[in-house]
């Protein structure tokens, strides 16, 4: 997923921003919310972690902006917060989720999964495609052969363009899905992704199943 995190503490950023880039999602961090809408209004985003006390634009008004704009993204607040009316007001301005500092890494992951499924509309955490079996609550993929060895970002394209199935996607489209704005990767890594990804997927016998549209990019059907 393409998540944001918004954060002021740099210690909490920064090691948020490590393990969830580590759990295969690209992240892009701010450390306050005038810089979170500057991130907004120049990508879309799967998933938002927001703080609520921020400098400057705080976080309910990062959450009116983003509503502004009518986006899809799904909003976990994060904050210390713990009065019935901070999360009242949270979930009456936008966002989807609240929980509350301090709070369990495991808890943050499995409801970042639960609003990844809402935002795509799946009831369930397994995605199905002939042979193959993605487990996305314990991001595992498993073919005839049993468990495939995937890494973080070869499942995460590949839970990607199976959520999506049927949507042609670019390799630009891809690559900002995938990558963070800071990373300086070229979008061409995508095209090694999915080669490494189709050679996984072939050896446990699930072949064929990323399709090349010459010109327009990949789908599974």
């Amino acid at each position: 997923m393409r998540l944001l995190l918004v954060e002021d503490s740099t210690a909490l950023r920064e090691s948020l921003a490590l393990a969830l880039a580590a759990e295969g999602h690209a992240v892009d961090a701010a450390a306050d919310g005038t810089q979170a809408l500057g991130f907004l209004a120049h990508y879309d985003y799967d998933l938002m972690v927001l703080d609520l006390a921020l400098p400057g634009v705080d976080g309910l008004g990062v959450l009116d902006g983003l509503r502004a704009q009518r986006r899809a993204t799904r909003v976990l607040v994060l904050s210390a917060r713990d009065q019935v009316s901070d999360r009242v007001e949270a979930l009456n301005r936008g966002a989807d989720d609240y929980l509350v500092k301090p709070f369990a890494f495991d808890e943050l992951l499995a409801r970042l999964k639960a609003l990844a499924r809402r935002r795509f509309d799946d009831a369930s955490p397994r995605l199905v495609a002939g042979a193959l079996g993605v487990d996305t609550a314990t991001c595992l993929a498993t073919g005839p052969g049993g468990a495939i060895a995937l890494s973080p970002k070869e499942y995460a394209l590949l839970e990607l363009l199976l959520r999506e199935r049927g949507r042609v996607h670019t390799r630009n489209a891809l690559f900002e899905r995938l990558y963070a704005g800071s990373s300086t990767a070229s979008d061409k890594v995508i095209e090694v992704l999915v080669s490494t990804l189709r050679a996984k997927l072939a050896r446990a016998g699930v072949d064929g199943l990323i399709e090349t549209r010459r010109g327009f990019g990949y789908v599974v059907v």
